[in-house]
Formats: C-alpha cells, structure tokens, sequence
C-alpha cells in the first residue's frame, strides 16, 4: 500500500461454525472472562489507562478489559507510527499479557481510569428480550441489548466480563440509579446514531440488499436513492480507508496520514472479504438485515431467508457504510467482543462505538481499500 507500511502482527484466527448471528454473539457474552493469570488491581488499571488512552485518541484497541491484549499493542502501534514514533515490537505470545513500553504517551490525561456512572432509565429502556433464531428475531421490531450489563459494557467500550470485575455483585440485577464502576471514555450513546429510533425504518430495504452503483457521481447517487438513510455529499474526499486483513485493523487516512485505526473483523473463506480498490456510496442508519444462510454460507443467495429488524443487537450493529459492491458494507456488530477474533460473512465488521466514529470520517465516494 502507497503512503504508509502496516507493522505485521502475529494473527489470531478462530473460524467460527456458520450459526445464526445471535447464537454467536450468545456463546461470547456467556463465556467465561480469559484472566488466565492473576493480576493485581495496579496492573488491570495500568492495563486499562493504556486502553482508555488510545480509545480516546481514536486508535482503539477494540473492548477495554484491563490487559496488554492483542489489540491493544496493535492500536499502540499504530498510534506510534501515526506520530513518526518507532512501533513497538509486539510479543511473540499474542496472549502472553505483557506490557508494551509507554514511555513520552501522556497516560497522565486519564484521570481517573474509572469513573462512578448513575445508570438511567433509557439504558434499560434500551434491554429487551433476544430470542437466538433468525426466525424468531424477524419478529421482532428492534434488536436490543440483552439485559442491562450488556447495554451499559457497551457505553463504556468495554469486556461485559471486566465490567462485572469492577463491580462484584453489581451487575446481577441493575436499576436506574445504580451507581456502576465504568472505564472513563466518553460514552457511546444510541441516540448518537442521528434522531432514526429502533424500529423506525421496518420498511426500509435491507442495508445488504443496495444495488451495486460504482459508476454514478454524487449528485446522481443523490438524486436516484429512495433511502431516507443514505448520505451523500458533492464535495471532494481527501480522505481515505486502508483495511489490512492480516492484521485486522482498518486505517483512516487524511491524504497520507493516519488520523485513526479501529479493530475489524474481516470474511471467511468461503465468503471472504473482497479485495481490491472500493468506495462509499452511502451510510445506512439503523439497518435492517437480509438473513439468508445459504448466502452467508456460501455467498448464494435463495428464497429462504429473514428480514430482520434494527437495534444495536442487529447482525449489523447500528450502522451500515455501504461500497459500491452489492451486499458488502463496514457496518456495526452484535457481538463486540468477537471484533478481530472471528470471521464475518464477507463484510468488514467493528464495534458499534468504532463503526460511528468511522462514519463521521468517510463520506460518498471515500476510497476504500482491502488487501
């Protein structure tokens, strides 16, 4: 890639059995939180400072949760490299939880690591049943967080197991007005994803189902969409995105400088992500979702599929971004914790809080590039 050289990492790569979105997303938010080595609370915090520190400067390094993971000397990397800096050499042990070399970052701006949030009733207002079928989903009007430690690990960028760490016995049974201990990022807010409420656009097409238009100009693009969602702008782009898919890590440029770099989850073999030179048509709000098996199987479409709602638990997350190829987006997640660690249905998946920063950076007619 011209500009810039991606710092090769040591991939992690679990393929995950094609199940329903929900049932995947189910068998990470159950599992237990991997702490395989004790640490102290000075270390999960120093850890999570860290994290907080590159959330903040929008080189995340996907869900805080209080340990030198992956992604986080990823992110850290990245950020260096964005500065001129020499990127850390990261450790052969991917798992290993060993702290990178902070020295000339000011960790001092993160004061305090965590903060005391008063839960509120729009958060639970946000929590609503998710049944784990496609079928039983398409019946529903939106896809909301599955109980309140969901929809609050969220807001806060974070592991729903570390959220449980920081507030034992906590998080069982939560009502507006719990005071919870959260990591001090600025929080991820639904109602960020513009006025378009859950629910709203149930006869909206599909966000996987807009036709290609890889040769219409903006004002064209403009003048024939009948989406009340699609975004367009007639003002040149100067900036970029730069998707590598050995490391998982997409990349915003403006002209040739990294200005920010989120975790993705990128395609399978079967439905792999498609490589080449793309650009943004449009952005999506609150998509609703084709669920066809055979085609996220076998990228082949067929008669037997379901229309899902929209809701921040959609397969989709909160927001589609469109390329000008059909049914291949960078769109949200129901599952955040899987970001990086799984294989997605062809499409660039991020978390729902990376995937609005993304949007407010690209515009119509950004180029994308996946290699």
């Amino acid at each position: 890639m011209s500009g810039y050289r991606w710092v090769r990492f040591f991939a992690v790569g679990l393929l995950f059995a094609s199940l329903p979105p929900q049932i995947e997303a189910r068998k990470h938010s159950t599992k237990k939180a991997a702490h395989k080595e004790q640490q102290s609370s000075a270390q999960t915090e120093a850890a999570a400072r860290l994290q907080i520190f590159l959330d903040r400067s929008n080189f995340t390094p996907g869900k805080i949760d209080g340990r030198y993971n992956e992604f986080t000397w990823k992110a850290l990397a990245l950020y260096r490299q964005s500065r001129g800096e020499k990127p850390p050499t990261p450790p052969r042990d991917a798992k290993g939880n060993i702290a990178p070399d902070t020295n000339g970052l000011h960790l001092a701006s993160v004061e305090p690591v965590f903060i005391s949030y008063s839960v509120t009733q729009v958060d639970l207002q946000n929590v609503g049943k998710l049944p784990g079928s496609a079928k039983e989903q398409a019946k529903l009007k939106a896809l909301l967080y599955r109980n309140p430690t969901d929809a609050i690990a969220e807001k806060f960028h974070c592991d729903v197991h570390f959220l449980e760490l920081l507030n034992p016995g906590k998080t069982k049974s939560i009502k507006p007005g719990d005071q919870l201990r959260v990591p001090n990022v600025e929080p991820f807010e639904l109602e960020t994803v513009k006025e378009i409420k859950p629910g709203s656009e149930i006869n909206a097409p599909a966000a996987n189902e807009l036709p290609d238009e890889p040769d219409k100009t903006p004002a064209e693009q403009q003048s024939s969409s009948q989406s009340p969602t699609a975004t367009s702008t007639s003002s040149p782009s100067t900036s970029s995105v730069k998707i590598d898919t050995k490391t998982n890590m997409l990349g915003v440029f403006e002209s040739d400088r990294l200005i920010a770099a989120y975790p993705v989850t990128i395609g399978s073999a079967q439905t792999a992500s498609p490589i080449g030179d793309w650009k943004v048509k449009g952005i999506s709000k609150w998509p609703r979702f084709r669920y066809d098996e055979k085609m996220l199987k076998h990228g082949q479409r067929s008669g037997h599929f379901y229309m899902l709602p929209p809701g921040p638990r959609s397969p989709v997350g909160v927001l589609w971004i469109a390329l000008n190829k059909k049914g291949i987006g960078m769109h949200g997640t129901a599952a955040p914790d899987s970001i990086g660690h799984s294989a997605s249905h062809g499409c660039i998946r991020l978390a729902n809080w990376d995937v609005v920063r993304l949007a407010e950076r690209v515009k119509f007619g950004t180029p994308v590039s996946i290699h």
